[in-house]
């Protein structure tokens, strides 16, 4: 049985092409995108059709958005960009690899959980660390839920309690805020 040509759908009867799974007259291997034939041996592939290099560098490769180079090998799609591999890294001062962690997002950067914390994250009013989880607002901030506690008792305040602050923005309860 005689091969058929998958650009044109006819017999091939002389020279044959097999690329893709498929069998070309090597006339009507073209490229999906800019319809001329390829010829060089090097070619790339989308949706299982032959795409040429020229084409597939203007039209499919992906370009980094930290050195707007274009992404030929190992690629990190985040953000809604495309990076390479070694160029997606933390926006703060660790500037460590982000590829495959947990990162937040800040003005289009990417920063790990520790820089992001330190630099952005509300601070708590009592222990003065960083809130990652829920908190509670009061006395014009966030708290940890463990540290809203009475100044002068220590003991906590609960988030229905009746509560007044000092001079310095800290709670006391009820009970010693005679």
């Amino acid at each position: 049985m005689a091969a058929t040509c998958f650009g044109c759908k006819e017999e091939i009867k002389d020279k044959m092409l097999e690329a893709l799974d498929k069998n070309w007259h090597p006339e009507h291997f073209a490229c999906k995108e800019c319809k001329k034939r390829i010829i060089e041996n090097k070619f790339h592939e989308s949706d299982g059709l032959p795409v040429c290099s020229k084409c597939f560098e203007s039209k499919f490769q992906a370009i980094c958005a930290s050195c707007r180079k274009m992404v030929t090998e190992k690629v990190v799609k985040a953000m809604g960009k495309t990076w390479h591999l070694e160029h997606f890294i933390c926006g703060g001062p660790c500037k460590q690899q982000l590829s495959g962690q947990t990162f937040f997002e800040r003005n289009g950067k990417p920063y790990c959980t520790t820089d992001y914390e330190r630099l952005y994250a509300p601070k708590c009013g009592g222990c003065k660390k960083a809130i990652s989880e829920k908190a509670i607002s009061a006395l014009e901030g966030k708290w940890h839920k463990e540290c809203f506690q009475c100044k002068l008792c220590k003991q906590p305040i609960g988030v229905d309690s009746k509560f007044r602050s000092d001079k310095d923005k800290q709670p006391i309860c009820e009970k010693c805020g005679i």
